[in-house]
């Protein structure tokens, strides 16, 4: 991983696909900086959107009131984006079908629950419409990264897809994930090409669900705690920040707000 300082001629970035959790927020709050951050790249004109695990129930609100162009949550299941007044939505799977996975979900849940000591259902799991999410250190304390790699393995036993987030292991039914999703939004919504999202947007996460996005965009970018996740990321992000957290967010933030788009 390169330092920031190294990502090259900031204006010709047209956007900022970031991840929520140990990202913009810091120790689960989301900071006056950051938030300011964020606000100033939407001012300046680049198109911001939010790439989460995160619940539908908080994609609703961050697409209604977030300065955001979109966000893509359940790691993939869906984007949102607020339009001519409208939250529009999108979703992988169709209401029969997210419906008919919930019941599995909560049964392999509780197996879960039973089988890994200290592990909790996610305090925002009532808010999920298509994934499961167990806690491994967000409200409960924190087990080691050994404990959330077996319940990974549990879930990928049950035939989910799973993914380890700084706070969270989630699994659904599916083959998507972050990167999907946000290619799909990006055609649909703002017409944009696989290639031009890939040379011309910037990604900033902090964990082993974001590799995907990590490996696919050429401006990936990990903020400091990254590091947290050193020797288990699929694909490790092309530039890190000095910044942990919401700071590091500020921090790329900054070095893309040196230029307005589209200028040199």
């Amino acid at each position: 991983m390169k330092p920031l300082s190294e990502l090259r001629d900031p204006g010709r970035i047209r956007g900022l696909l970031f991840d929520i959790d140990d990202t913009i927020t810091t120790d689960g709050r989301l900071t006056a900086e950051a938030y300011g951050a964020l606000e100033a790249l939407k001012r300046n004109g680049r198109i911001v959107v939010p790439i989460t695990g995160r619940p539908a129930g908080w994609c609703d609100h961050i697409a209604r009131m977030w300065p955001v162009d979109a966000v893509v949550g359940e790691n993939g299941a869906f984007y949102f984006h607020f339009s001519n007044g409208k939250l529009q939505k999108k979703f992988q799977d169709d209401a029969a079908a997210r419906a008919r996975n919930q019941s599995r979900l909560q049964a392999i849940g509780a197996r879960i629950v039973a089988q890994v000591s200290g592990c909790a259902i996610a305090s925002d799991q009532p808010y999920r419409e298509t994934d499961l999410a167990i806690d491994y250190c967000e409200d409960v304390p924190p087990l080691p990264l050994e404990g959330a790699e077996r319940i990974a393995q549990l879930m990928r036993a049950e035939g989910l897809t799973a993914k380890i987030s700084s706070i969270h292991v989630n699994g659904w039914f599916g083959g998507y994930d972050k990167l999907a999703m946000c290619r799909q939004l990006c055609a649909e919504v703002f017409g944009l090409s696989p290639e031009i999202l890939q040379r011309e947007f910037a990604f900033a996460g902090d964990s082993p669900n974001d590799a995907p996005m990590f490996a696919y965009f050429e401006n990936s970018v990990g903020v400091a705690n990254v590091a947290r996740f050193a020797g288990r990321l699929e694909a490790e992000p092309k530039y890190v920040t000095r910044g942990f957290a919401g700071a590091g967010f500020a921090e790329l933030a900054a070095h893309l707000l040196a230029h307005t788009p589209g200028k040199r």
